[in-house]
């Protein structure tokens, strides 16, 4: 951390809470009455959301990063800043610090046997603005991250007003925009909202935009969505079709984005980028070393196999990967297996961040042939192609 921020990363962040339960059989039904005491053991504490995630992620695979998000002046912020310290001093320093306002948590009550149950405080997340940001801050970075803005309430009212007005304002001070996504409670106000709309407002300014297939569909085209998820037990991604990416992919370049990427949980993951030299050639700082090379492309890596114990945070440390792999200077294949072994190397471990280990260590695992699983998506009337690239290890040669 002694070097200067090459990424920024803001947006939301959160500190976690897990009591252990033993719950002897009975369920959250009988936790919850009224007036009863539950004796439950010590409790793990960790940060979640996107600053902490992908920003420590970073941090791990030796990239100067700075982190962004908003806390409060209470314990809760004091515990935030405290568990970044644990890694490094340097990255609380920037941590918005907002006097009088709740610090965002959530209780998360995990019983043996059972899904588990989110007791969720948005406290300064729904707060945060553009006018948070100071640009003066941003000098001699290279990529902005944003991520979240579905749980940020001032990121999504009045037609994503402040996130629109945000991403401008980095995009004109010439830093690689990059923006992910969460998946909004479709009950809440956040699910009620005109997403196409707002995305077709802020994505203009975006030139890296990184959803989950779910995430992306509930914005783009509810009814599918909703179809796919009755059709698919929940599970969207194993009904979907290579054409139906492809469609997904080339209306996100249309809306304005440069690269646009698709984050497939087991099924890997998918690129589509602008057919736009002018558009690609635009991104800020200079970060891609050859955007002819990143020019009218599209591509499907697989994930590489892994013994996964947790899949916290796995598609924020794949997003790590992705930018660690832009400023590494990386052709676009290089780029998309290393964020799918970062994510990889994520579920390794049961908490969010602490299995990705150095840059060094994953590009050797990839190396070593590392083993990928199959793809279930269909390929029927899709291009085979475009995945033989990269179908292999980076050593591999010819079709796959």
């Amino acid at each position: 951390m002694d070097d200067k921020p090459q990424v920024v990363v803001a947006g939301h962040i959160c500190l976690d809470l897990i009591p252990k339960l033993e719950m002897h059989g009975h369920g959250l039904d009988q936790l919850l009455l009224p007036g009863k005491l539950v004796n439950v053991g010590p409790a793990v504490m960790s940060t979640g959301g996107t600053v902490s995630n992908t920003g420590l992620a970073l941090y791990r695979l030796g990239i100067p990063t700075k982190l962004m998000g908003k806390i409060g002046d209470d314990l809760f912020g004091t515990a935030i800043l405290n568990q970044l310290r644990s890694c490094n001093d340097a990255l609380a320093n920037d941590m918005i610090i907002e006097a009088r306002e709740s610090s965002s948590y959530t209780i998360i009550l995990s019983t043996p046997g059972l899904d588990r149950t989110f007791l969720h405080c948005p406290g300064t997340n729904d707060t945060f603005s553009a006018d948070d940001i100071d640009i003066d801050q941003l000098q001699g970075a290279r990529i902005f991250h944003f991520g979240y803005p579905p749980v940020m309430r001032r990121m999504y009212i009045h037609n994503g007003s402040e996130l629109a007005t945000l991403m401008q304002r980095i995009k004109s001070a010439g830093l690689l925009t990059s923006l992910d996504m969460a998946y909004p409670d479709p009950n809440s106000e956040a699910g009620q909202i005109n997403w196409s709309a707002l995305l077709e407002r802020t994505l203009p300014d975006v030139d890296v935009f990184l959803p989950s297939l779910e995430e992306i569909l509930f914005m783009l085209d509810r009814p599918r969505h909703d179809a796919l998820m009755e059709n698919s037990s929940g599970e969207i991604v194993s009904a979907i079709e290579g054409e139906q990416l492809s469609e997904i992919g080339q209306r996100l370049i249309d809306l304005g984005v440069a690269i646009a990427v698709l984050k497939l949980g087991s099924q890997g993951l998918y690129v589509r980028t602008s057919s736009d030299a002018k558009r690609l050639t635009s991104i800020g700082a200079g970060v891609l070393s050859d955007p002819y090379n990143w020019l009218d492309r599209e591509l499907m890596v697989p994930c590489f196999k892994a013994n996964v114990v947790g899949t916290t945070g796995a598609g924020d440390c794949t997003i790590a990967g992705f930018i660690a792999g832009f400023l590494k200077g990386l052709p676009i294949e290089q780029t998309m297996q290393t964020a799918v072994a970062v994510g990889a190397c994520n579920v390794e471990s049961a908490d969010a961040t602490s299995g990705v280990p150095d840059w060094d260590t994953v590009q050797a695992r990839i190396r070593a042939g590392w083993q990928r699983l199959a793809l279930s998506i269909s390929l029927q009337g899709w291009q085979h192609n475009l995945i033989q690239s990269i179908w292999r290890g980076p050593q591999d040669k010819g079709g796959g």
